[in-house]
C-alpha cells in the first residue's frame, strides 16, 4: 500500500485528491487536526497531523517520526500555500516574509527531508503543487508570483539532482481553481474577475494529479489555454507583457 504525505490537506484541492485515494495510506498535514478529522474521518487509512510546516525544527522531528512509524513515504504532495493579490506598494514586509515561509521555504524544507530518504532507497515521487503564476506573471500577483517562480526553480533543480537516483519530481502548475483560496487572496474579487475565464474545477485538477502519481512526468500545466500562453510568453516576452497587462489588469 503506497504511503502518501499531503500538506495543506484541508484545502479544496486536497479534499478532491483524497476522494480519489481510498486505498492508500494517507498522512494529512494541516493547521487544525479537528478540521482534518471532520473532513476525512471516514477514510480507512488516514493519519491527521496538526502542524505549522513553517517551523523547520518541528517539521524535521515529524518526518523522523513518520519514517519510524511507516518505514517509507512513497509520495510527497506539497500542496500548502496561500496568496495575496494586491498592488505591490500595498504589500507589507510581514506579508512578504510569511508568504515565502509557507509557499516556498516550507516546500523546500519538506522536500529536502523526504528526498534524502527517497534517494537512499532509489524510489519515490515528489509532487509540488505550484501555480501558473510561477510561469506567467500578472498584475497584482508580484509577491505570489515571486514565491511560485522560486518554487518552480527549486523543483527544476531538485529534479536534476534526483534523476540519477530514481526519484521523480513533478511540478503541477494550475491556473485559478474554484476553491476557498480566493476568499483570502482576493476578498474584493477584482483579481478573480480578471481570470474568471480560466477557472478550473478542483475535482478535474485532482483527477489529473492523481493520474500522474508514480509517473516520471516533468510538469503538468493547466488549463491548456494558459499553458499555450506560457509558451507564447517564453517566445515573445515583450508582446506577452503587453497582452497580460491588458488582459489581467482590472482596477
Amino acid at each position: 500500500m503506497p504511503t502518501i504525505l499531503i500538506t495543506g490537506a484541508s484545502g479544496g484541492l486536497a479534499q478532491e485528491m483524497v476522494k480519489l485515494l481510498p486505498n492508500d495510506q494517507l498522512i494529512l498535514l494541516g493547521r487544525n487536526k479537528e478540521k482534518l478529522a471532520q473532513l476525512y474521518g471516514n477514510h480507512p487509512q488516514a493519519e491527521f497531523v496538526e502542524i505549522d510546516i513553517t517551523d523547520g525544527t518541528v517539521l524535521e522531528t515529524l518526518v523522523a517520526e513518520l519514517y519510524q512509524r511507516y518505514g517509507k513515504i512513497d509520495v510527497l504532495i506539497n500542496n500548502a500555500g496561500y496568496g495575496i493579490f494586491e498592488d505591490f506598494d500595498k504589500i507589507s514586509d510581514q506579508d512578504i516574509h510569511q508568504m515565502f515561509e509557507l509557499n516556498t521555504f516550507a516546500l523546500m524544507n519538506l522536500s529536502r527531508l523526504v528526498a534524502a530518504r527517497m534517494k537512499e532507497i532509489r524510489k519515490g515521487h515528489i509532487i509540488n503543487i505550484v501555480s501558473m503564476a510561477g510561469l506567467i506573471a500578472t498584475c497584482k500577483s508580484s509577491l505570489y508570483s515571486a514565491t511560485k517562480f522560486a518554487a518552480i526553480g527549486f523543483s527544476n533543480a531538485l529534479r536534476l539532482e534526483l534523476m540519477p537516483h530514481g526519484v521523480y519530481v513533478t511540478t503541477v502548475n494550475p491556473g485559478p481553481i474554484r476553491t476557498g483560496f480566493f476568499d483570502q487572496a482576493d476578498p474584493d474579487g477584482t483579481y478573480l474577475k480578471s481570470v474568471e475565464r480560466f477557472l478550473l474545477e478542483p475535482d478535474a485538477v485532482a483527477k489529473k494529479i492523481v493520474k500522474i502519481i508514480g509517473k516520471n512526468k516533468r510538469e503538468l500545466n493547466l488549463p491548456v489555454l494558459l499553458n499555450l500562453a506560457h509558451k507564447f510568453y517564453a517566445l515573445f516576452p515583450k508582446l506577452a507583457d503587453k497582452l497580460a497587462g491588458e488582459t489581467f489588469n482590472y482596477k
